[in-house]
C-alpha cells in the first residue's frame, strides 16, 4: 500500500504520535484480514457483506492517504 510513502508510513507507525494515523492503518490491515479469510471461505451466501468490507476497507484506503499526503508536505 502506497510504495511512494513507505518511509514516510514506517517513520509514523515507529514515532506512534499521530494517533488516527495509527488507528486508520490498524484497521485496513484488520479490514484486510478479515476480507482474505471470508473470500477464502465464501460459499456465496457472504457476497455483500464482503462488498461491504471492501467499500469500507477502500474508505479507510483514502483517509490514510489524505493523512500521508498531509504528512509529506508538513513533516
Amino acid at each position: 500500500m502506497f510504495p511512494e510513502y513507505r518511509d514516510l508510513i514506517t517513520r509514523l507507525k515507529a514515532e506512534g504520535t499521530n494517533h488516527r494515523f495509527l488507528h486508520l492503518f490498524e484497521k485496513h490491515n484488520d479490514l484486510d484480514h478479515k476480507i482474505q479469510a471470508m473470500e477464502s471461505h465464501d460459499a456465496g451466501g457472504i457476497h455483500t457483506e464482503i462488498e461491504t468490507l471492501k467499500k469500507e476497507k477502500l474508505h479507510v484506503k483514502d483517509e490514510l492517504y489524505t493523512i500521508l499526503r498531509q504528512e509529506a508536505t508538513t513533516g
